[in-house]
């Protein structure tokens, strides 16, 4: 079918970066620690696929002829969060630093916040963990009406509101103006999420109908270069939102792995000659921001799981990568991610494993694509190809 599916476990890092501790990440090890902390990992398919070839992790031995090609990748970007990581696995190194707030957003930000969304105020402004925030104050949002705004390590202004206090359709229109008025120039972050929750007093859960709103690359990614030569492009889960749903024919929308499973089966059903772009994002906002590591293991051995399927569905003219985007070590004191080499795994039926290497930008990907479909590009990577 000619098809290449990318698949990106998200947050799933394999060992700190050199430069781990310019972004006090020393000694992160996403799957490594994970390892140590459940006695081993339970990875049976993954393990025969060459996970376990790319690193030494605890009591997860490496295979002789492991099915796919194994390495791993180092992150160029001055960065370690979900944009820069997908945007430099497309083939775009970010260069600049998205800003970030520590203590919180200026109060002139905030002030045009009120303003522009004509509202009568806002609750919190603060780094938090987002599951602890609305219970925080969920109360005192669900008596205001107020929206309860918070940040975090990351590039990000995150707003977050009872379902039916500010209705999903209002929140998102607060997240468009904010994103299109407010967080511009020196305050351009990363992203602008949505993060509507439910619930009542001490018992507040995030729903599934996050939404973010990003700015788009500076530079063409793969998605479009691909675009403008005809190839059909698939993007699910949380790829649409990243990319600002640039460069991509089909849109397909996932809130959950198990989903984002189901529709990359249906995908390689359905599409031919077609970039598969898909995102699997509960190994980070379930288990590596809340620390949860026997839970990240458990949704790791529930991908594992369903490889065979995937495997069977590719063809002999089929490609497939399997990485990450940055680590979330979910052992270590910290809430946010990691910086961390991301494993890589290539696999076609018509090609011998071999061991990739150490690869020095997570551009190589998007090189690897274009030279799959002889699409001229710039890309400052390597191809696995060669």
């Amino acid at each position: 079918m000619n098809n290449f599916l990318l698949i990106i476990l998200d947050g799933v890092g394999i060992g700190e970066a050199p430069d781990a501790e310019k972004f006090n990440d020393s000694g992160s090890n996403t799957l490594g620690n994970i390892s140590k902390k459940v006695g081993g990992l339970k990875l049976p398919n993954l393990q025969k696929f060459g996970l376990a070839n790319i690193e030494n992790l605890f009591n997860f031995d490496p295979v002789t002829n492991p099915d796919a090609s194994y390495g791993k990748m180092m992150e160029v970007s001055s960065g370690k969060d979900s944009t820069t990581g997908h945007w430099e696995i497309g083939g775009v190194v970010v260069d600049f630093e998205f800003p970030t707030y520590p203590n919180g957003f200026p109060e002139e930000l905030m002030q045009k916040f009120i303003s522009e969304n004509k509202l009568s105020g806002y609750l919190a402004n603060k780094p938090a963990s987002g599951t602890e925030i609305i219970q925080e104050y969920g109360n005192e949002h669900l008596l205001s009406g107020k929206p309860i705004v918070y940040t975090s390590a990351d590039s990000v202004f995150q707003i977050a509101a009872h379902e039916d206090i500010i209705p999903i359709d209002q929140l998102y229109k607060i997240c468009e103006i904010t994103r299109n008025k407010i967080c511009i120039n020196e305050h351009a972050v990363g992203r602008i999420i949505a993060r509507p929750f439910i619930g009542t007093k001490g018992n507040y859960t995030r729903t599934t109908n996050r939404k973010d709103f990003s700015i788009n690359p500076p530079k063409d990614t793969i998605l479009d270069l691909l675009y403008k030569k005809n190839i059909n492009t698939v993007a699910i889960g949380k790829v649409n939102d990243l990319f600002n749903y640039r460069g991509i024919n089909k849109e397909v929308k996932s809130k959950s792995n198990l989903e984002g499973i189901e529709k990359i089966l249906q995908s390689l059903k359905s599409e031919k000659n077609s970039f598969i772009f898909v995102n699997l994002v509960d190994f980070d906002v379930y288990y590596g921001h809340r620390n949860d590591p026997e839970g990240f293991h458990n949704a790791l051995i529930q991908f594992d799981n369903y490889l065979p399927q995937i495997l069977e569905a590719l063809d002999s003219t089929d490609r497939l990568v399997i990485t990450a985007d940055h680590g979330n070590d979910p052992t270590t004191p910290s809430t946010d991610h990691s910086r961390e080499y991301v494993p890589l795994l290539y696999f076609s039926k018509e090609d011998t494993s071999k061991n990739l290497g150490t690869r020095k930008t997570f551009a190589d990907v998007a090189k690897t694509v274009a030279d799959f479909y002889q699409i001229e590009n710039k890309f400052n990577g390597k191809s696995f190809l060669n």
